[in-house]
């Protein structure tokens, strides 16, 4: 069995203000193995999204542990946590998040900038990237020049582009029209039939179902996990 890409055990995130304590995550346990594709559902407010900002360590938690590819991932330095984001995980939020005055190539291209590499693998790994994706055409357009489902296809490529252990996608067809959604859907299925290990964030069933298995959140918790009909239908 291939082993746990991430390792969340008895997590937990508090938020404090002055007048409340809020439990935004309790108790949470979690392995997501390599190859996995793996959904998270849930209501709005159930803990989702800050449970993927602190599997993308964008936010730490309160409590628990969290093991990222076999290595602690508590207690990092600032410019640690963005050295392991830029290298190991790969992200694709709902607003696309691209730069509006950079082309397709370099939105894509940008993250590689920032490691260091040189023009040339740069360049390679950016074109491979929109080419597997299907948006090596639009690569000297700007994001404004491209449909959102268009923008959402870039925002994919550039989460590849580094190689990353793992996608960690936050509901990345909330912004989309049905078709649109249903397209960067079967993108994402494509890329995990070629081997990507996929943690997605979703609030609709239909494209929870899509992963092998959906992790249910409730109040913080996780309350069921449900393996994919189709492993029951051999």
């Amino acid at each position: 069995m291939s082993h746990p890409i991430i390792h969340l055990e008895s997590i937990k995130k508090v938020f404090t203000t002055d007048e409340v304590e809020t439990h935004a995550l309790s108790d949470v346990h979690l392995d997501i193995r390599e190859g996995e594709f793996v959904s998270i559902a849930g209501p709005s407010g159930c803990g989702k999204s800050t449970l993927l900002s602190i599997l993308g360590l964008l936010d730490t938690p309160t409590g628990g542990t969290y093991v990222l590819n076999n290595k602690p991932a508590s207690g990092l330095k600032l410019a640690d946590r963005a050295r392991i984001r830029n290298r190991e995980i790969g992200f694709i939020f709902q607003s696309f998040n691209l730069i509006g005055d950079l082309t397709v190539f370099e939105n894509v291209e940008l993250p590689l900038v920032y490691r260091g590499m040189s023009a040339v693998e740069r360049r390679t790994r950016a074109l491979n990237v929109l080419e597997d994706v299907g948006m090596s055409h639009r690569a000297r357009h700007l994001p404004s020049q491209l449909s959102g489902g268009q923008q959402q296809r870039v925002a994919v490529a550039r989460a590849l582009a580094g190689k990353p252990s793992i996608l960690l996608a936050d509901e990345p067809t909330g912004n989309l029209d049905s078709a649109n959604g249903e397209s960067v859907m079967e993108l994402l299925k494509e890329l995990h039939q070629r081997g990507s290990t996929i943690c997605m964030v979703t609030h609709d069933s239909r494209f929870a179902g899509v992963a092998d298995r959906t992790v249910h959140l409730f109040d913080g918790r996780v309350v069921s996990e449900e393996e994919a009909r189709k492993q029951h239908t051999a």
